[in-house]
């Protein structure tokens, strides 16, 4: 139950590669695969390579790429049989620092919350410099089914997201980040996710990431909490089954 809950398999660094891709990820051992798609086009484009056998779809925003959000809420409403999340949506005060900008992202992610309470489906959340906001809106909105992707704020705040269910993705750049080293020491295992995020997130500053990269998300949870990796691969799979109802 090896699942890589978040990645871009649509990406550029990515193009003509995805059969192979996907072959390297079944043979390392990974069952399913979430690619999100940023934006209408490449969410058609997710729509277009999932699978439903290894392949998944969830179809977001980037935060500070909002132009066209409302034909982004169009399809997502049109697909909404075939996506199994909304996302990645949210707040990303690292690349918008203005009170203008940041008001907008706000209001619109506001939107993609009631959206998902519409359509009934779990949320993928990007919170880049932006943790203890996003949580702030998320749980003034009272949303439930949440994936915290990426976290990189502090753990206080994670903690107050787990005691409301919320989930975390780990993804493998915890070999190198001390931040997702003390999120994981504070966070339950029932809580966590694996997510690669690829093609970025590497293990190793730099290089491309790809899915298949999530057993070291997996190895370094085992490390911190002192369990096997196979505990962690079954657990935290169970936990992307159950948020994201998926049919494997």
């Amino acid at each position: 139950m090896l699942i890589d809950v978040h990645c871009h398999l649509t990406a550029p660094e990515f193009e003509g590669r995805n059969k192979e891709i996907i072959e390297k990820s079944v043979e390392a051992g990974v069952k399913a695969i979430i690619t999100s798609g940023l934006g209408y086009e490449d969410g058609l484009k997710a729509l277009e390579i999932s699978d439903y056998r290894i392949i998944y779809p969830s179809l977001g925003m980037s935060p500070y790429m909002l132009e066209g959000y409302e034909q982004v809420m169009d399809l997502i409403r049109m697909q909404s049989k075939r996506i199994v999340a909304i996302g990645e949506v949210g707040l990303d005060y690292w690349h918008v620092k203005d009170d203008e900008g940041r008001d907008r992202q706000k209001r619109i992610f506001r939107e993609f919350i009631e959206l998902s309470k519409e359509l009934d489906l779990p949320l993928v959340i990007h919170s880049r410099s932006a943790g203890k906001y996003a949580l702030e809106i998320l749980f003034e909105m009272k949303a439930e089914r949440v994936i915290m992707h990426a976290f990189d704020g502090a753990a206080k705040y994670a903690v107050r997201a787990v005691e409301r269910g919320y989930m975390f993705s780990i993804p493998p750049s915890i070999a190198r980040s001390q931040q997702k080293r003390n999120l994981v020491k504070r966070i339950p295992l029932e809580n966590l996710l694996l997510e690669s995020d690829s093609p970025v997130l590497s293990p190793i500053a730099g290089q491309i990431n790809y899915p298949w990269n999530i057993i070291v998300s997996a190895e370094w949870i085992g490390r911190i909490k002192g369990i096997s990796v196979e505990k962690v691969i079954e657990i935290t799979g169970r936990n992307a089954v159950e948020i994201l109802d998926l049919k494997l």
